[in-house]
């Protein structure tokens, strides 16, 4: 049974775990090449949207979700 919870009322992580954390990461390269395979430029920027947006819903915490966006847009400021 899905439940959703309340944003204010669901547990906070400490902090963006940015130390390898993914098991298999090979396995998890390939399936992501795999999901964009056959796809234009376009459906491909489209597809990597809807995921950042499912990945950043199940993650939840809004601290996260900021540090995140802050540490992938480093070094781009400069070069505008």
């Amino acid at each position: 049974m899905y439940m959703k919870t309340d944003a204010t009322t669901a547990p906070r992580s400490a902090a963006l775990v940015t130390a390898p954390n993914i098991g298999r990461p090979d396995d998890f390269y390939e399936a992501l090449i795999d999901t964009h395979r056959g796809l234009t430029d376009d459906q491909s920027r489209d597809v990597n949207c809807k995921l950042v947006l499912l990945l950043a819903n199940h993650i939840g915490d809004m601290d996260v979700l900021r540090e995140a966006m802050a540490i992938a847009r480093r070094g781009y400021d400069d070069q505008a």
